[in-house]
């Protein structure tokens, strides 16, 4: 007989385990997710207002390098993350969307609950990775604020939620102020998006000294989270009965991490410290610092477990190994608490996410174990017990910190070495004493303190509207700025925020400088030193590529040191004003772009354009005015652009010299163009603007792919033709080798899987545009393109063609997805009817073409609907006595009223959750009763 914790490693449950989830029309609590909250007994006590029992803790740290543009403030196209755009977008879809609606499934692979995973989990989440979040994905961003929120109102006002030191740099390894603003910029950060202090901080690779608690400390930080090999020895605090107790040496990783540890800074003892309950059992002669900061140790062996073997392969397998943690010498309380990159749940281990979800609302709960956060456990639970830690660690080093300064061996494995680390360290040491030297020059100009300024300065990253700004200025500034002064201002400050950006420990992580993270942060050291340069006139670039050089590469083929890399990765992708200019230009001619435009974070407002065709040329002349919404800096522009057809491109940028100037270039430009000659139309631009000139590959890679593809259709429409021809002209014959099962020549194999693919995206296209307008007015809408659908699914079976899957896939995705956000907005009989019937139609032509469509966000959609809309109308239907009581109550907020709509019509609803391999039998039986 299957047990009701027998989930396998996609997260699915035993039949006996439905009824747990099967209860919604009973208990409004589960509304939304459908998983009915553990309630304790109320005759027990209550372990989330006193420390009693086993308490669970599992922390992820959810983090993500900056990867953007340091000019364009924007990710760009990462081919190594294919088919997605970048590695954020890849690990998004893999992990941090499934974590906020992570399936708990039958054992027919059916959707029974949907759960927030980070309602559960102890997270924290790098500034950086948010900020994208917030951008691309707002409905997940929100669904983590949710997340926090429920956790405090579930745990005493203590939120799942910790802040993370800003960009991940290693903090023993920072100079003191560079400490102060990194714990400064992460708690604004943190307080921005979850409106509330954070109690804890997550540090880079846990990485800690002294000198860093300190500065915790006097930031208001209460706790962290290390790794158990990085405690020294430990001790009970002094009682009355135990006024010097011994210490007990840890530092082969025994430190017992089921209790939290406080932590003194300070050797000298203070008779007046009040030590949270403490105090009163402390011998009279014993005294205890005043300053201390909390620390939790996760438990190692199971921590390591998560990431490196399958103790997350099922929600049986990861219990059990936390049942093994659990002491069994009566204690009170105790927590059992592990931590992990919290991309291992989905990312790196594919899945792990359902598993989670099951135990955090059933595994953990039937056991009578709470699942809570550090700074909850911390409110019940204060230490009894301190730590004194080793001088300086890091979880991922057993050298200390020498994987982020020296060739220590940590990160390598093969033949690599990692000798560049410190040349690299150093380097960047350098600049940094020599970028402050400027800022602290230069910004007294425009500071009344410069380094508070910068501290200041995370309002203005996390908000940079002018509005924000000008808050900005008025609150930090010497004396009122005039705007060129301002422009400075954010120059040095943006100067300092790459000086912070170029030491992400991603950099050092691996075994080779001139990996992306590598070659990322020397993009932002070379951003700091353009705007050294452009406010304080210094030169710095080769100082700071001499000492690059002693910073030997493992890819000697390719680069020989630290500064070919600087010089052939980071400098050809440094981007100027005049090459903004000119991306707008060129793509100009393929876009009508209004008077104000935004070209990633510079806003353009055209003042003047004009466009000419003659034959296969094409003329465009403008003038704009370029600001950066960054640093403000703006630049008054004229540009020329003649495309010669095809791929051939010419490009002039020049600052604008006057109404008089502007308009004899374009009366000669003009006239030349009328010549219908490129050549002459070439040394007119060229005697105006001077030979600089930029061409296709000078645009940014998103646009110039973009042109590229529009460049090509008409070749490809004239190959798409051609190959259909020799298809309709051979297709006797292909069916002829499929039928006597013969190797069909590749040539006429691929004339009819590029035909066919052809005809498949033409038709979904055209259906596509038919059914635009939702809910469908017309029933016979569509209907001769599904025809045609199918019948072209059955041709590509027949002749077993490869089909460029992935663009159908994409079309029919965003189709069913269209459709039935029309079907569940409005919820009429009227229309649902043929919306449900077009519907099953393409998940049926989905199964014809052998698609596997990622239904996930549909089926949030769809079982969302179902507890907040059609299950209230059936506990209506089956008891139409309780209209009134509370339960039914709890539901009326619906905005549908399904009153109107018939058993029969519920049905038909109902089903359709099943093609969405959604559970619907508990609903069908409610309604057949």
């Amino acid at each position: 007989m299957t047990t009701p914790n027998n989930l396998d490693s996609a997260g699915s449950l035993s039949s006996l385990t439905k009824q747990t989830f099967q209860t919604l029309s009973r208990d409004p609590e589960a509304n939304g997710n459908g998983i009915v909250p553990h309630r304790p007994d109320e005759d027990a006590l209550d372990p989330l207002k006193t420390a009693t029992g086993i308490y669970i803790t599992v922390h992820g740290h959810f983090y993500q390098p900056p990867r953007e543009n340091p000019y364009l403030n924007a990710i760009e196209r990462q081919s190594s993350a294919a088919p997605f755009h970048d590695w954020n977008e890849r690990i998004h879809y893999e992990c941090y969307r499934p974590n906020a609606f992570a399936r708990v499934l039958n054992d027919r692979e059916e959707v029974i609950g949907i759960v927030n995973n980070f309602e559960y989990l102890s997270f924290n989440i790098g500034p950086t990775l948010m900020s994208w979040l917030e951008r691309h994905d707002v409905e997940v961003y929100q669904r983590i604020l949710e997340a926090d929120r429920k956790s405090c109102d579930r745990l005493n006002g203590h939120g799942n939620a910790i802040a993370q030191v800003y960009n991940h740099i290693i903090m023993p390894l920072a100079n003191q102020r560079d400490k102060q603003t990194q714990i400064r910029w992460g708690k604004a950060d943190f307080q921005a998006r979850f409106g509330r202090d954070p109690e804890g901080m997550w540090l880079a690779e846990t990485a800690v000294d002294y000198a860093t608690l300190e500065a915790l400390v006097a930031e208001g930080i209460k706790f962290i989270i290390l790794a158990p090999s990085q405690a020294q020895r430990c001790r009970p605090l002094p009682t009355a009965d135990r006024p010097n107790p011994d210490w007990i040496e840890v530092g082969g990783s025994q430190i017992d991490p089921v209790r939290p540890y406080r932590c003194y800074l300070k050797a000298q003892r203070d008779p007046t410290v009040e030590n949270e309950g403490i105090t009163d059992q402390l011998a009279p002669n014993s005294q205890l610092p005043t300053s201390y900061i909390d620390i939790f140790f996760y438990d190692g062996p199971i921590s390591r477990d998560m990431g490196f073997n399958d103790v997350l392969s099922s929600a049986d397998h990861f219990t059990g190994r936390m049942t093994q943690a659990v002491r069994g010498d009566h204690r009170t309380a105790q927590l059992i608490a592990v931590a992990t990159d919290g991309e291992t749940f989905g990312h790196h281990k594919g899945g792990t996410e359902k598993a989670l979800a099951y135990v955090f609302t059933n595994e953990f709960p039937r056991r009578g174990w709470t699942v809570t956060n550090f700074a909850h456990y911390l409110s019940l639970n204060p230490p009894t017990w301190e730590v004194e830690l080793k001088p300086v660690t890091a979880w991922s080093c057993s050298h200390g910190v020498d994987r982020w300064q020296d060739n220590c061996g940590c990160g390598g494995g093969g033949s690599w070495h990692q000798r560049w680390r410190r040349p690299l360290r150093d380097s960047l040491n350098w600049l940094r004493d020599q970028l402050a030297k400027v800022f602290e020059e230069t910004g007294h100009k425009f500071f009344r303190d410069p380094w508070q300024a910068r501290d200041a300065y995370i309002a203005v990253v996390l908000d940079r509207s002018p509005v924000t700004i000008n808050r900005f200025f008025a609150k930090q500034q010497v004396r009122k700025l005039t705007g060129v002064e301002k422009v400075d201002a954010l120059r040095l400050l943006e100067m300092q925020r790459h000086a912070l950006l170029m030491y992400t420990s991603c950099g050092w992580f691996f075994d080779e400088l001139s990996r992306p993270e590598g070659t990322q942060i020397l993009r932002y050291a070379a951003r700091a030193i353009e705007l050294a340069g452009d406010v304080a006139g210094v030169q710095l670039e080769k100082g700071f590529v001499k000492r690059l050089a002693a910073a030997p590469s493992n890819v000697v083929e390719f680069f020989q040191t630290g500064a070919d890399i600087y010089r052939q990765l980071v400098i050809p992708a440094q981007v100027s004003l005049e090459q903004v200019a000119a991306h707008y230009a060129i793509t100009s001619l393929f876009a009508t772009y209004p008077r104000d435009q935004r070209v990633y974070c510079y806003a353009v407002h055209q003042l003047d354009y004009q466009l000419q065709r003659l034959g296969t040329l094409t003329l465009a002349i403008g003038q704009i005015q370029l600001t950066s919404e960054i640093t403000w800096e703006s630049n008054h522009l004229i540009f020329a652009v003649l495309h010669l057809g095809g791929w051939d491109f010419h490009c002039c940028i020049l600052s604008f010299q006057g109404r008089r100037h502007y308009s004899q270039m374009k009366e000669q430009l003009f006239e030349a163009m009328r010549q219908a000659s490129a050549a002459q139309t070439i040394l007119a631009m060229n005697r105006f603007f001077g030979d600089q000139s930029y061409n296709l590959q000078s645009l940014f890679a998103e646009e110039r792919h973009r042109i590229m593809r529009l460049l090509s259709q008409e070749t490809l429409t004239r190959l798409d033709q051609l190959y259909t021809q020799v298809y309709r002209d051979n297709y006797g014959i292909l069916m002829a080798f499929h039928r006597d099962e013969l190797n069909v020549p590749q040539e006429l194999q691929v004339a009819a899987e590029i035909a066919i693919s052809h005809r498949a995206i033409t038709c979904l296209q055209a259906l596509e545009r038919e059914v635009s307008d939702l809910p469908l007015s017309n029933p016979s809408l569509g209907q001769t393109y599904l025809i045609e659908l199918e019948a072209i699914a059955t041709e590509a079976e027949h002749l077993h063609c490869q089909l460029k899957t992935l663009e159908i896939k994409q079309i029919l995705e965003r189709l069913v997805w269209r459709l039935l956000w029309a079907v569940l907005t409005h919820l009429s009989p009227d229309t649902t009817e043929a919306d449900l019937q077009l519907l099953d139609r393409l998940l049926n032509l989905a199964e014809k073409f052998h698609l596997h469509l990622s239904l996930d966000r549909a089926q949030e959609l769809f079982f969302k609907t179902l507890h907040n809309v059609i299950a209230p109308q059936l506990a209506i239907i089956q008891q139409p006595a309780l209209a009134g009581s509370s339960n039914v109550h709890s539901f009326s907020a619906a905005p549908i009223e399904l009153s109107h709509w018939t058993p029969a019509q519920l049905r038909q609803l109902l089903l359709l959750g099943q093609r969405l391999t959604i559970d619907i039998d508990y609903w069908l039986r409610q309604l057949e009763a």
